[in-house]
């Protein structure tokens, strides 16, 4: 990779975080995106990862802002699209004015005019916003991670408006790992105006997610589809935004994420997680659920 800090924003979310962690390793000067103080990824005795500068911008940051976090930086990655990450257009276009030569973005599956999840619509239009930049860039538009399909289950159920769709779910690790793969691979403009995607290794159906969270917390946890419409009829309060959330079900259900990709293994050099495995190596992320395995309950 060339000379010159990385700007990492939205280090503070599922893949920001290990992203930060990844390029601390490696010596990377980074200057961290987040929100707000406190948000950043941080060493576990709380001291700041090396070579790091955090940066706190909210949504809609004004041009000195946008010039402080930006100014002399060889490369902007977009990892965040949380409603408090700061705009991702205004990053782009402040990235444009000073001159930053290259841009990573974390995109969505399926992203295009005409998407079924509202996101990946939106998400396009970042896309466009990118390629337009004048910036060398390389988009990574990546499918549902699997933190969010636990988070999907309450009172053991994972319910969801998905009928019989597969989604090749991925690790927020293995992301991580491929935008790192990415951004410092020595062969120069290997990656330029490349469009990665990127999967886990299995398209997963709602039962067999079901399955393997039942193995891993010791009770039998199930799927079930539900019509949208029902949805608005018994909110789901743990969703944000319903309707968004509702279109990325849909989507599911559509097939736009059961295809799977060889880009994980092609730029990590390794094969991607298996759900149950990262179960296994993960459990701070599902230990919400309850862990039956050692209390005694019949499954």
């Amino acid at each position: 990779m060339a000379g010159g800090a990385v700007v990492l924003a939205g280090a503070g979310g599922a893949v920001g975080a290990q992203l930060a962690f990844r390029l601390a390793a490696e010596g990377t000067e980074q200057r961290m995106i987040v929100p707000g103080r406190g948000q950043e990824p941080s060493l576990p005795d709380g001291s700041p990862l090396p070579d790091s500068e955090t940066i706190v911008l909210g949504h809609t940051p004004g041009r000195p802002e946008l010039a402080t976090a930006l100014e002399g930086a060889e490369t902007l990655v977009i990892a965040g699209a949380a409603h408090r990450d700061p705009d991702p257009f205004a990053l782009i276009r402040a990235a444009a004015e000073l001159g930053v030569g290259r841009i990573l973005h974390l995109s969505h599956i399926g992203a295009s005019e005409q998407a079924v999840a509202m996101a990946a619509r939106r998400q396009w239009l970042v896309e466009q916003e990118v390629r337009a930049s004048g910036a060398t860039w390389t988009i990574l538009q990546c499918s549902i991670l699997f933190g969010a399909l636990v988070r999907s289950v309450h009172d053991d159920v994972l319910r969801a408006p998905a009928g019989h769709g597969r989604a090749a779910a991925v690790s927020n690790a293995d992301v991580a790992d491929a935008v790192t793969a990415v951004l410092l691979d020595e062969r120069v403009h290997v990656h330029d105006r490349v469009t990665y995607r990127i999967t886990g290794p299995t398209a997963l159906s709602g039962p067999e997610i079901a399955a393997a969270l039942s193995v891993t917390i010791g009770r039998v946890v199930r799927y079930e589809p539900v019509a949208a419409r029902d949805l608005y009829s018994t909110p789901i309060p743990w969703v944000r935004d319903l309707d968004a959330w509702i279109s990325c079900c849909a989507a599911v259900d559509a097939g736009v994420y059961e295809q799977v990709s060889d880009a994980v293994p092609a730029l990590a050099g390794r094969p991607a997680r298996a759900f149950w495995r990262w179960l296994d190596d993960y459990p701070v992320e599902w230990l919400h659920l309850g862990d039956s395995r050692d209390s005694g309950t019949a499954m």
